[in-house]
């Protein structure tokens, strides 16, 4: 259980950290990607970059 935690603190930090270096390819501005403002701040949900990026993380966990 404690392995599990520790792969995923570790992939949302990896993943906070390349947040601006996504964007440039497209990442979090697909269809299906939600963006608004509420209480003072602006909320993301990239439900569509998630997908596409646990596909693609899929595909290359079946070819190593």
């Amino acid at each position: 259980m404690l392995r599990w935690l520790i792969v995923v603190v570790l992939a949302l930090v990896l993943m906070s950290g390349l947040t601006a270096w996504l964007r440039r390819f497209g990442f979090g501005r697909l269809p299906g990607d939600f963006e608004f403002r509420a209480f003072g701040r602006e909320w993301q949900l990239p439900i569509a970059s998630t997908v596409l990026l646990s596909m693609i993380a899929a595909l290359v966990a079946r070819l190593l």
